[in-house]
């Protein structure tokens, strides 16, 4: 397969896939998404309500996804792009968000990097040759080229193809410290022991592993951007067990790194979750948008962030498998916080639980809509 280029090439009419893509002669109009709710927030531009989408908003509380998944094994599914495509598309619609984001994983970037992925039935993804000594990280190979993860750049053209013209689409990956940990411990982790043995013991090693996974992450979400994402994230779904001091030491500079990286123009969403206490050096990293979770107070993190920034959040996913009357009253508490200042994009703290109704997802949205109009 063809890899895409680290260049966002130009399109017909407008100067690259991103935030900024303006006409190229005076009278050529600007695409359809450009005027999106959700990208004028990302803007910090008012808008007419304000715009909501949910993190993993197409899994397994919804039926039409479930359909899918009993016929295909999820890696298998990540490497479709027809199918990521399908269940993206009819999530969004189902639901009347105002984003869509591309159907994939944090980690499928590890296998071209020599990471032995598997996602085990009941256990989650598991990692068979992870790094634990300096030595290890040799095996970490550097990712010169997009070419196999070419299913995702194909997802998000198709993806793109198949959305309503008006609706952006966002690209992701994960955050370099949650791409480590999961090279590092070999799956999920509640004390991160390894990692952080290795941050604390030998800086050397840990330098050269965030630098290859910087370089990596930079590149992928270059060729998303390029093949038609007005917007990426970064999920560092697992920083939250870093403090502050270490944060900054180990982890900011790899994600300042990424950002200056990205195709000027395209609004980066800065995201981690477990920490309250991170949220200025989120700020620090240089996304358009910070994203915050259900643990701080939405105006609390806003004036911490600072007002040159937008924010993403943050109702508890929890909060889902309540009733329509208690949805309601959770939303115009956060839209309340807001105050209406343009900048707020409303979402989850994080992803969409399993066990949530999907008519309450759809309240969710329409709460949103119809409780922030101007």
């Amino acid at each position: 397969m063809k890899a895409m280029s680290d260049k966002t090439s130009d399109l017909p009419g407008v100067r690259t896939a991103g935030l900024d893509s303006r006409p190229a002669a005076p009278l050529d109009p600007p695409p359809p998404w450009y005027h999106s709710p959700f990208l004028k927030a990302c803007r910090r531009e008012p808008v007419e309500f304000t715009p909501v989408w949910l993190m993993r908003q197409a899994g397994r509380y919804m039926a039409e996804y479930r359909a899918v998944r009993a016929k295909t094994g999820f890696l298998q599914l990540c490497k479709s792009p027809s199918l990521c495509s399908e269940v993206m598309c009819t999530a969004v619609a189902r639901l009347g968000v105002d984003a869509a984001i591309i159907f994939s994983d944090l980690l499928p970037i590890l296998e071209p990097m020599g990471l032995d992925l598997e996602f085990a039935a009941g256990e989650g993804p598991v990692i068979h040759n992870p790094v634990r000594e300096a030595a290890d990280v040799d095996r970490v190979r550097e990712l010169e080229s997009v070419a196999a993860l070419d299913f995702v750049v194909e997802t998000v053209r198709q993806t793109r193809r198949d959305l309503p013209a008006h609706l952006p689409l966002i690209g992701f990956a994960g955050a370099p410290f949650t791409l480590a940990s999961y090279v590092i411990e070999g799956g999920s982790s509640r004390s991160y022991l390894h990692t952080k043995t290795l941050m604390y013991c030998d800086g050397g090693a840990w330098r050269e592993l965030m630098q290859r996974l910087a370089r990596a992450i930079t590149r992928y979400l270059n060729a998303q951007i390029e093949a038609g994402a007005q917007c990426v994230q970064l999920f560092d779904s697992w920083v939250g067990c870093l403090g502050p001091d270490d944060y900054r030491r180990c982890v900011l500079p790899y994600v300042q790194q990424i950002i200056a990286g990205l195709t000027p123009g395209v609004p980066v969403i800065n995201f981690a979750t477990g920490n309250p206490a991170l949220i200025p050096l989120l700020a620090e990293g240089g996304g358009s948008v910070v994203g915050v979770d259900w643990r701080v107070r939405l105006d609390e993190a806003w004036q911490t962030i600072g007002p040159d920034r937008a924010v993403q959040g943050n109702l508890d996913p929890a909060a889902l498998l309540t009733d329509v009357a208690e949805i309601r009253r959770r939303v115009r508490d956060i839209l309340d916080q807001a105050g209406g200042r343009p900048g707020h994009i409303f979402n989850l703290g994080h992803g969409v639980h399993q066990q949530t109704p999907v008519e309450n997802a759809i309240a969710l949205v329409e709460a949103v809509h119809e409780l922030s109009r101007r």
